[in-house]
């Protein structure tokens, strides 16, 4: 018996393709199924969490933290995420994820994290300083530290390096000597425009090469607002049809922008 290997897009279309399932069968159904179908989503996602974790690792946090703040996110999008929304589960979960991975670092994770060993050298070097400034008399080199730790004077560098890493400076802090405005005043606002002029420029040419029906579904569910359901009723067919529609509607653009981008 030959098994024929599956392709990465395969796998990744399979998942989609059950996930959807999951998620149409859950919004049937009472809980307790309804739970645990929920459950199943996250367990059949969970890669694409860890996944987009990875992406903050070397930032300070232990990859298991990472790991659990993503499964949250990915919980939260399973349980928030809409059956009858034009856009696919996945297109929900990633930005959900990602917002809990960000709002985590701007919480929980505000101040640099030295490696564990330049904690420790840190550590020795703030207890022997007092007692080596009154022998010596004057502040001690890196060479006179080392040796005093009996430790490189590379290391006692590196550690010198990150002190003051580990207490954050507020956003209420002055800016400026003068004025009194603090860091905050300073930050920029984030501007949207930009990314809907961009967003709506790239859009154009793909939509105009769908057809007359895909693009009333579009102006239908865009435009106007309507769910699947009022889809259906204009347009004659099942709400899981107009379902079906909008997937190979929003995949076939998906598919112009990442040929017009590669």
């Amino acid at each position: 018996m030959t098994i024929a290997a599956v392709s990465a897009d395969e796998s990744k279309q399979r998942v989609a393709d059950t996930t959807h399932e999951l998620l149409l069968e859950a919004d049937a159904v009472p809980d307790p199924r309804h739970q645990q179908l929920l459950d199943q989503v996250v367990i059949l996602n969970a890669p694409l969490a860890r996944s987009i974790a990875s992406r903050y690792r070397s930032k300070g946090v232990d990859a298991d933290d990472l790991e659990q703040v993503a499964y949250l996110g990915l919980v939260k999008a399973a349980n928030g995420y809409r059956v009858d929304a034009s856009t696919a589960f996945l297109s929900y979960a990633v930005p959900t994820i990602r917002g809990e991975l960000k709002r985590y670092f701007r919480d929980c994770a505000w101040t640099v994290r030295p490696p564990r060993r330049v904690q420790e050298i840190q550590g020795s070097i703030a207890a022997a300083e007092p007692e080596l400034i009154q022998r010596l008399g004057h502040v001690p080199s890196d060479e006179e530290t080392a040796k005093a730790l009996g430790t490189e004077a590379s290391e006692v560098a590196e550690a010198g390096a990150v002190r003051g890493c580990f207490t954050a400076l507020s956003l209420d802090a002055p800016g400026t000597v003068e004025g009194g405005t603090s860091l905050l005043d300073t930050v920029a606002d984030a501007e949207d425009g930009y990314d809907l002029v961009e967003d709506v420029h790239t859009l154009t040419p793909a939509v105009a090469n769908l057809g007359d029906r895909d693009k009333r579904i579009l102006e239908l569910r865009f435009r106007n607002g309507l769910t699947q359901e009022e889809i259906g009723n204009e347009l004659g067919v099942s709400q899981m049809q107009v379902s079906r529609l909008l997937r190979g509607i929003l995949d076939n653009l998906r598919t112009q922008l990442a040929e017009k981008t590669a």
